[in-house]
């Protein structure tokens, strides 16, 4: 039986398909298992005409089977082939589809939009956050609707300033560094109207020692009427007796002017607010000592601290005019002061703007209707009066009784009516 496929021979001296051992080589033979079929005629290219584009194009040969072997492509290895054969070192040759098309151009101004958006969100947000912040600390302690018979409104915006010698949050150390002494209770060591109008800012001390009549009022936590008596005091009586209640009606019925707002502030915030600042520069035209209030001051430009600025307001011994020449100290300072925290190298710096309203609002009492708002309003009609926008002056004064200071009603009622009427102010003191 012949093992062998047709057209196989098992003769060794001539075997076809297996190699042979004869001295000759074989010769050309057909190969029986890749003979057409008959009857199958080869495929050919149909002839074209002389000219198409088809009889340019060569004809291609069929597409030979291709292991991936020799293309570095075996068990589906998705890198390309490497230049060299399938075992060379040389660098790989990069996959067309593994080559990433270039994106569009950055849209800068939808980049620089959505940044404008963020920054003013942030912005917003930290603005919003500070005034909740400060909001809350202010002490709206002071009740305007227990005053009675109050004044018609005018047209400016009027403040009554107070400067209290209140310990309160003092220790021992800090009352002998700020030399306060250790009296109880608080009593009024400065007073001043501030009216802000659009003719021009007008700020008026009110002397401590001025002589004035206690009218009827509401006592502030008793609720009682106490009647009129026609009692003459010094100013700061009021304030000792029945605290800004009694101190706002006092004002209001001595001068007919109405206030819209209170702010008192004490000993200890007022250094705290000064030291916050880094101080506030001054020049005092003339130098002077009190050894009360601790003062010792040389002529010329200086930059108070905390400690220097309290003695500097304070210092009354000093004077001939002493509660006068007091007054002006303060107005001095106290727009130096404003016109100093009310800047944007403040106001913009949070490194000075949270220390300064923390030191200051802690110890801040307003009346319950003031707004951050109204009290920066006071502030910035404080600093435009510093800068010549305005006019400070003291209550025009004519004579005295029993060593109180007596207005000059004549002058007090035109200087009232043109702050009434939002007017400029020529009333002078003397």
């Amino acid at each position: 039986m012949n093992d062998w496929p047709e057209g196989w021979s098992d003769d060794r001296n001539a075997r076809y398909g297996r190699g042979s051992a004869d001295a000759q080589p074989e010769g050309v033979r057909s190969m029986p298992h890749v003979r057409r079929r008959p009857g199958v005629p080869p495929q050919a290219v149909p002839p074209q005409p002389v000219g198409s584009p088809q009889a340019a194009v060569p004809p291609q040969a069929p597409a030979a089977y291709d292991s991936g072997y020799n293309t570095g492509q075996v068990y589906g290895s998705p890198q390309g082939p490497r230049v060299g054969g399938p075992r060379g070192g040389g660098p790989r040759v990069p996959d067309r589809g593994s080559v990433r098309a270039p994106g569009p151009a950055p849209d800068w101004r939808r980049r620089i939009k959505i940044g404008s958006v963020v920054a003013l969100v942030a912005v917003l947000g930290t603005t919003i956050g500070t005034y909740f912040w400060a909001d809350g600390k202010i002490r709206r302690e002071v009740d305007l609707a227990k005053v009675i018979d109050r004044p018609a409104e005018g047209d400016c915006t009027t403040y009554l300033i107070v400067g209290s010698d209140s310990r309160e949050g003092m220790t021992a150390d800090d009352k002998k560094r700020l030399h306060t002494g250790s009296a109880d209770g608080k009593r009024t060591d400065s007073m001043m109207i501030l009216a802000a109008c659009s003719s021009g800012n007008t700020m008026i001390s009110l002397p401590r020692d001025s002589d004035v009549e206690i009218p009827s009022f509401v006592g502030s936590q008793s609720g009682k009427t106490f009647p009129a008596q026609g009692r003459r005091v010094k100013l700061n009586a009021a304030y000792a007796e029945d605290g800004p209640e009694l101190l706002v009606r006092t004002v209001e019925h001595n001068t007919g002017l109405r206030i819209d707002h209170y702010a008192e502030i004490g000993f200890a915030g007022f250094a705290n607010i000064v030291d916050s600042l880094g101080g506030v520069e001054m020049n005092i035209e003339k130098g002077f000592k009190d050894k009360k209030s601790g003062a010792d001051f040389q002529a010329g430009k200086q930059t108070l601290n905390g400690e220097q600025a309290l003695a500097f307001v304070r210092t009354r011994y000093a004077f001939a005019e002493s509660d006068l020449a007091r007054t002006k100290n303060q107005q001095k300072f106290l727009s130096a002061l404003a016109s100093q925290a009310a800047t944007p190298g403040t106001i913009l710096n949070p490194f000075k703007l949270y220390p300064t309203m923390g030191a200051g609002l802690d110890t801040l009492i307003v009346d319950k209707d003031m707004s951050l708002f109204d009290l920066g309003e006071m502030f910035f009609a404080m600093k435009g009066i510093s800068g010549g926008e305005g006019t400070s002056m003291n209550m025009p004064i004519n004579g005295s009784r029993g060593g109180n200071l007596v207005w000059d009603k004549a002058k007090v009622q035109q200087l009232v009516k043109q702050i009434q009427n939002d007017e400029k102010v020529t009333v002078t003191e003397k």
